[in-house]
């Protein structure tokens, strides 16, 4: 059985290239019948950041990528969290040293601090210390690592995106495995449990590409069985550089804030880095779950195009239920709109279509408060022959009709006949009679609704007004 697993550091939020990874192995264990495993890796107690792991919960929840085994928000971690599996890999990494895979480094603090790589030519003597000093040391109490211990030759994989892969093993360092600390390091612990959580697909971005080749020799170290390698292509933002969460890569957590839906970050992200076999571009979960491939995963870098998922984000929009859009938007019409006694409800069916986010649906009617003065020339309409001069006499024309209709008939299909006989009388094209009206109700030529439902919402009062003010504009 296919078994994936998705091993987040709690360290901040989920940014949209580790979401994508987590996408990734959610998509290949679902479209081979197999099962999607959470992992948390919060050995780097440093870096660890209150709540995280609680984002994490709540991400894959609110994306739908629920995972088959693995910690849940309630505390439930059980065999899935390493900082509880402290001692499985203690056993391991004796077990290394004892068939000469691993040694001791007793290092001083600043080598430590230093980091865990040692140049070809300033090699850790450490590796050569007898039975004996090692022994002294342990006793006396002196600070160490454990560090994997390379051996001559070279390592080669197969990556089932980059191909076959061969490293020469001089050029690989003495990791560490287990820190000062006694946590192991993530290369140590990530193989450890890969192994014995039998994962089959290990899906990472290509940056570990340089890191597997250690892997592998710590899988052939202990005699155990490689796992099938997929490595993502990077994901960089609009200047050509690498989304990183240290540099403030989006979020997941962020493009939500801004009004980005899960269904719609979920759907462009799948497609960062990977192409169907056909044009498609929008994709339900379930669908992605029956159409994904591996075959169709890029070695080239994907560009994260805002332009792009604001697209998506209004498609999902335009497809969304009319009662879910109307209750979304709702708050932001109140919230926005001073006005009351307005039908949120036709303004919110007339926005769905318009909108690339659900919030900005009220600013589509931001004229019905105020009228904010425009420019002359919005009354210019070549194709429908709208002039000056007959935008001035239409909207005297309009003015007189309107101001004798009674405020019981002052709605939107009454309104509408009435202009309507009027371009009759002046043999004119209705066009040439509701361009005019509708610029001096909104100051806008695109709007969400024709001029006789504005002047239905802002009312009859403030409709004449209106008029009069483009009237004396076209003076």
């Amino acid at each position: 059985m296919t078994r994936t697993r998705f091993a987040p550091s709690p360290t901040g939020f989920m940014h949209i290239g580790n979401l994508r990874t987590a996408l990734y192995e959610y998509l290949i264990a679902k479209s081979q019948g197999g099962k999607f495993i959470l992992r948390i890796e919060d050995t780097d107690q440093k870096r660890l950041v209150p709540e995280a792991e609680k984002i994490i919960f709540d991400t894959l929840k609110i994306t739908g990528l629920k995972h088959d085994e693995g910690p849940d928000v309630g505390g439930n971690f059980g065999p899935y969290v390493q900082s509880e599996r402290k001692e499985i890999y203690k056993k391991y990494a004796l077990e290394l040293i004892k068939n000469n895979h691993a040694y001791y480094c007793f290092c001083d603090k600043e080598e430590f601090d230093a980091g865990d790589r040692f140049s070809e030519k300033n090699k850790c003597n450490c590796k050569n210390l007898s039975a004996d000093e090692i022994k002294k040391n342990l006793e006396a109490g002196k600070n160490f690592v454990i560090r994997q211990n390379i051996p001559d030759g070279e390592t080669s994989f197969f990556d089932q995106v980059y191909g076959e892969i061969t490293v020469k093993n001089s050029e690989l360092d003495d990791q560490v495995l287990i820190k000062s600390d006694g946590l192991p390091t993530y290369n140590f612990a990530n193989v450890i449990d890969d192994h014995l959580m039998e994962i089959t697909h290990v899906v990472r971005g290509c940056e570990y590409l340089s890191s597997t080749p250690k892997y592998n020799l710590l899988y052939k170290a202990f005699g155990w069985q490689i796992p099938e390698y997929i490595h993502l292509p990077l994901i960089l933002d609009e200047h050509g550089e690498k989304l990183s969460k240290r540099k403030g890569a989006a979020s997941f957590e962020d493009l939500m804030k801004i009004g980005f839906l899960p269904e719609a970050i979920i759907n462009y992200i799948a497609l960062l880095g990977w192409s169907p076999d056909n044009n498609q571009e929008i994709f339900s979960l379930a669908e992605l779950e029956k159409k994904f491939n591996v075959r169709g995963l890029s070695k080239s870098p994907a560009i994260f195009d805002l332009a792009k998922l604001k697209w998506m984000n209004g498609e999902y929009i335009k497809k969304m239920d009319k009662d879910k859009f109307y209750n979304l938007a709702l708050d932001y019409f109140k919230k926005n709109i001073k006005k009351s006694d307005l039908d949120y409800k036709f303004m919110a069916e007339a926005a769905q279509t318009r909108v690339e986010f659900i919030e900005d649906a009220w600013k589509l009617f931001d004229f019905v408060d105020e009228l904010r003065d425009y420019d002359l020339d919005l009354f210019l309409n070549k194709k429908m022959k709208v002039t000056h001069e007959i935008s001035y006499d239409v909207l005297n024309c309009v003015l007189d009709k309107l101001k004798d209709i009674e405020l019981k008939n002052w709605y939107g299909e009454n309104l509408k006949n009435v202009l309507m006989e009027l371009a009759k009388e002046k043999n004119l094209k209705t066009g040439q009679i509701f361009w005019p009206l509708l610029i001096a109700l909104s100051g806008k030529k695109n709007t969400p609704c024709g001029a006789t439902e504005i002047a239905e919402m802002i009312g009859k009062d403030e409709s004449l007004k209106r008029i009069n003010f483009g009237i004396e504009k076209l003076k």
